[in-house]
This record gives structure tokens, C-alpha cells and sequence, in this order.
């Protein structure tokens, strides 16, 4: 196992050549280079950023070096609080680049994780950049060390990488390629459909698949879209071997990310208001574009705004925003759903060696998919505690949520002990039990359709955050950062002002993965031309 070092944060992934941004909003927002010198505008125009979370910050952030009056609206008392332990994987290329930017090391290497079912230790994975790269998926399918699955199971999922045959109607990742027409074929479909229709053995489904899908997307299979699945496992683990590589960091991302940040943008001249809750919106009556942004008895004049907010949060906003009823787009937010969170922190009376920094655990005591964390070797703050340090996150965790925090522990460290044999008969000296309820993005069967652009029908009005739709293919923290980005390009398209923000886009598809998939758009427009084609697919 690779040690954690405190000292140095691993170098992100070579970037790949960006793509060029459109003036024309063109959902690819990349390219410019930000001067640290940019030009400020003759006259500073004032943005309001609401949500102090990784879109908002990251808005907040290009745009107060580019000159603008910057203003940032948080739920709290500093930046917004990320809820439960994420990981950082190999792909977020942007994130590490702004963690350059800043100069902080809030970063462990990169770390072995392992699955755990009620009969024990299922699955280590390695570090997969560390062995010989094989052609996708093949080393993502070939590393793990999987304890109990036979390899005839995993052969099971070649299907979902596979090129197809002619008249085929679904070629799956291959045929995902995160368009709106790949994301609204897919979206009504469960997760659960999509591996049966395609032959997965239900062994691998359950060992292997599910334990994903209720950690990348937080719910079981059936209450997941198949284009959701399809973004998050090929973006996480199918496109490049080395997908899955996690690191952490190594205390709160409020303390060690958020904070120093938000500081950092202050000397620009950034301006934070905490504990402020959006509850309208006032209208220039000349043109149709927000003019202030209501907090209760306090309004802030904006030039622009960016909403960053969450599903539960910016619902909450609608719900009391007249001026956003008025516009069908929001109405339709309403009909998005999130996902309670249970994040528990445990010390224990002794010496615990746990396997791996990271773990997940499915199948236990007819709980979801949950995670568990050995704080000792991943928190600065920890690394010479005497006790045990865990942390435990369970989302879709709504059966949780009512109990007493004795209760829960409770139910914890019973579920915990049968993953790890060593934990029977520890005390648990002191518990801290956190709930957030509706806290997570549910990306149910159909719910694409419900979802926002970055732009809206308010012309200054634009949108940020996980479930925001982009092109850029990215998932989790990487794409909160980079809707925010992207909102902050379209800032500065809007009032015509300033540098864009550069993006680096997803590693390119290998060549093979592009071949396949050129030829299944050949083939999707011969099946489109052929006479009674739709007949012989039946």
C-alpha cells in the first residue's frame, strides 16, 4: 500500500489541448488563458454569486481577477461545507490545476480502496496508473483484485463496451456519448434495466456495478437513470484505466480548500455575506434583467448573477421567488429530487488497523451503499491519535434520519464490525453525528428533462452546480467546478469584458474507443436511411 504523505501534492494529469469557447455559448466553454494582469473593466460591474460551494467559488474566483464587483451569498457563516468524505480522482484536471494556482497542499498520494459485502473483503483495487496501461476497459475489469468474483462474470460487461452489430439499437458506451440526444435515449431507463438488457451477470451487478452506482450516484440501481450511470461509470472508472485513482484530502475541504480560497479572493476585492438566503428577485422593468437579488430585508444590486446552489436549495429559492415562478424553466426544477446524507465520525477505545484510508461496503444489514473512512491515515489532525478515527457516510439515507445519534452509532459500528472482524468488542468513546437531509443531486430515471443550462430566460441570470447540464463530461466535485467556470465564461460573454477562464477538457477517448464510436454514428445514420428500417428494429 502506498504511504500517505502530508507533504506533497501529486501533479495533476498532463492537460489536454483545450477546446476553443464560443462567443455563442456554445456549452464547451474552454481556451482563453487567464492573465494574472487581465484588464479590469472601465466600470466595475457588480456579479452576485449565490452558493459559496465549488461552482460558486470558482465563479466568484475568475471573475474577481478579471475586475468585476464581487459579490458571494452563502448559506453559512464561510464557504459552504461539503458533505460526507469525496474523493479526488485522476480526472479532475481542473481542480488540481486550482489547487496549483493557489499554492496549498491539501492532498494525501494516491491510495488502494477496497469493497466489503457481509462475508468480508470482496474487491482491492490498486493504483491502476501505477501498472502497464491496457486498452479501455480491460485494465479497469483485469486489475482488481476481486477475492470472490469469478473472471466469467466480469467477462459479462465486455457487451457494454462493445461496438455493436448492424441494426443494433443501443451499443451503450459506445453509443453514450453525453449529447443531449445520448442523455434524453438513455434517461428514462433505470440502471438496473440497462445491465439486464445488456447481459451482465447479476454476480457481477451486485458486487461489482451497484456498489458504484450507490457511491457515484447515491441510490440503488432502480432509482437511477441509465445516462446518468453511463456518464458517471465510463468519466470514474471505463474511459482510461487510471480514472479510478482516489486521493484525499487530508482534513475538511472547508479548512484546507474552501477557506484559504475564499481568502485568496478577498485581496482582489471578493466580498462574502454569510447566512444570507436568497428570497426573490427585483426586475428592470426596461429590459427584463435582474436588477437586485432580495435577502429577506436586504437586497444587493447585480449587473449579473450566478445561482450555485443545490437542488434542494435553489427549489427552496423558487418556492418563495415570484420572479422565478414566472418562468417555466424554474417551475420545472421543482420536479427534481435529492438525496438525504448521514456522515458519523467514531473514536474508538483502541488500535484498529483498518485495510484501506477508503472503503465501501454494500449488502450489510439492508442498508444502501455506504462508505467508511480511517481518518488516522488520511487527517493531518489524526495521524497520532491514539484512539481510532472512522468516519462513516451513508447516503440515500432516509430510514436513518429519524433515529437518536445512540441509535445510529449503534447500527454503525454493528454494520462496521462484520466488514472489519477486528472492530468486535470496541468502545466507541465519543460520536459526532451529522445529517443532511436532501443534500445530494438524484439523478432518478427521467429527470434530464427537469434539469437546467447555464444560461436562462433572464438574460444576466446564469447557472452553476452538479446538476446543471454540461458537455464537458466531468462528474462530482470536477463538475460543480466546472459549471462554475463556465458560468463565469458566460459573464464575461454577456457583458463583452475580460479574459475567459480556461477549462481543460476530459482526456480525450482512446483511439479505439474514437473508431468505435465513429463507426456507430455511421452506423445510426445508414440505419436512419435505409426503407422500413424502423420495422426490422421491432
Amino acid at each position: 500500500m502506498l504511504a500517505i504523505s502530508s507533504a506533497a501534492t501529486p501533479p495533476p494529469p498532463p492537460p489536454s489541448p483545450p477546446r476553443s469557447f464560443s462567443r455563442r455559448h456554445s456549452g464547451h466553454c474552454s481556451a482563453v488563458a487567464l492573465s494574472p494582469h487581465a484588464d479590469h473593466p472601465s466600470e466595475k460591474k457588480k456579479v452576485v454569486v449565490v452558493g459559496s460551494g465549488w461552482a460558486g467559488l470558482a465563479s466568484a474566483h475568475h471573475l474577481t481577477k478579471q475586475g468585476f464587483d464581487v459579490t458571494v451569498l452563502g448559506s453559512g457563516n464561510g464557504p459552504a461545507e461539503e458533505i460526507g468524505m469525496r474523493g479526488f480522482r485522476y480526472a479532475y484536471r481542473n481542480i488540481f490545476s486550482l489547487v496549483d494556482e493557489l499554492g496549498i497542499k491539501p492532498f494525501t498520494n494516491w491510495t488502494r480502496s477496497a469493497h466489503f459485502s457481509p462475508d468480508g473483503l470482496e474487491v482491492e483495487f490498486p493504483i491502476f496508473q501505477d501498472l502497464p496501461k491496457l486498452p479501455a476497459p480491460f485494465g479497469a475489469l483485469l486489475y482488481p483484485q476481486f477475492l470472490r468474483l469469478p473472471l466469467v462474470d466480469r467477462l459479462t460487461s465486455i457487451p457494454l463496451m462493445a461496438a455493436g452489430i448492424l441494426f443494433s439499437t443501443n451499443v451503450l458506451f459506445i453509443d453514450f456519448d453525453n449529447t443531449d440526444i445520448a442523455w434524453r435515449k438513455y434517461d428514462a431507463m433505470t440502471a438496473r434495466e440497462l445491465f439486464k438488457q445488456f447481459g451482465c451477470s447479476e454476480r457481477l451487478y451486485r458486487e461489482a456495478f451497484e456498489p458504484f452506482l450507490q457511491i457515484g450516484l447515491f441510490a440503488p440501481g432502480e432509482q437511477c437513470s441509465a445516462a446518468a450511470t453511463l456518464g458517471m461509470l465510463y468519466y470514474f472508472f471505463l474511459a482510461h484505466q487510471q480514472n479510478f485513482d482516489v486521493l484525499w484530502c487530508r482534513g475538511s475541504v472547508q479548512n484546507k480548500i474552501f477557506t484559504p480560497w475564499l481568502e485568496s479572493m478577498k485581496i482582489y476585492g471578493c466580498k462574502f455575506h454569510g447566512n444570507s438566503k436568497v428570497t426573490d428577485f427585483i426586475l428592470d422593468g426596461n429590459n427584463g434583467t435582474i436588477a437586485e437579488v432580495v435577502c429577506g430585508q436586504e437586497a444587493f444590486q447585480a449587473d449579473a448573477v450566478i445561482l450555485a446552489e443545490g437542488v434542494s436549495a435553489i427549489q427552496s429559492t423558487v418556492s418563495s421567488s415570484p420572479v422565478l415562478q414566472s418562468r417555466e424553466e424554474f417551475l420545472q426544477v421543482l420536479n427534481l429530487s435529492s438525496i438525504d446524507v448521514i456522515s458519523l465520525r467514531l473514536w474508538l477505545d483502541r488500535k484498529v488497523q483498518i485495510l484501506k484510508p477508503g472503503n465501501v461496503c454494500f449488502g450489510v444489514d439492508g442498508l444502501s451503499g455506504w462508505t467508511f473512512f480511517d481518518l488516522n491515515s488520511i487527517y493531518d489532525e489524526y495521524e497520532d491519535e491514539p484512539a481510532t478515527v472512522l468516519q462513516a457516510d451513508f447516503a440515500y439515507a432516509r430510514q436513518l434520519l429519524p433515529l437518536k445519534d445512540d441509535q445510529i452509532v449503534q447500527k454503525v459500528v454493528s454494520c462496521l464490525s462484520i466488514c472489519i472482524k477486528e472492530l468486535n468488542g470496541a468502545t466507541v468513546l465519543q460520536h459526532i453525528v451529522d445529517r443532511f437531509p436532501n443534500s445530494a443531486t438524484h439523478y432518478f430515471p427521467g429527470s434530464y428533462k427537469y434539469m437546467m443550462r447555464g444560461s436562462s430566460s433572464f438574460p444576466n441570470l446564469f447557472m452553476a452546480g452538479d446538476w446543471i447540464v454540461t458537455r464537458h463530461g466531468s462528474w462530482s466535485q470536477e463538475k460543480a467546478y466546472v459549471t462554475g467556470l463556465e458560468a463565469a465564461n458566460r459573464v464575461v460573454d454577456y457583458f463583452g469584458d475580460g479574459s475567459l477562464a480556461k477549462i481543460i477538457a476530459v482526456e480525450e477517448d482512446e483511439p479505439h474507443i474514437e473508431t468505435l464510436r465513429s463507426i456507430n454514428r455511421r452506423l445510426g445514420e445508414l440505419r436512419a436511411e435505409l426503407p422500413l428500417s424502423d420495422f426490422f428494429l421491432q
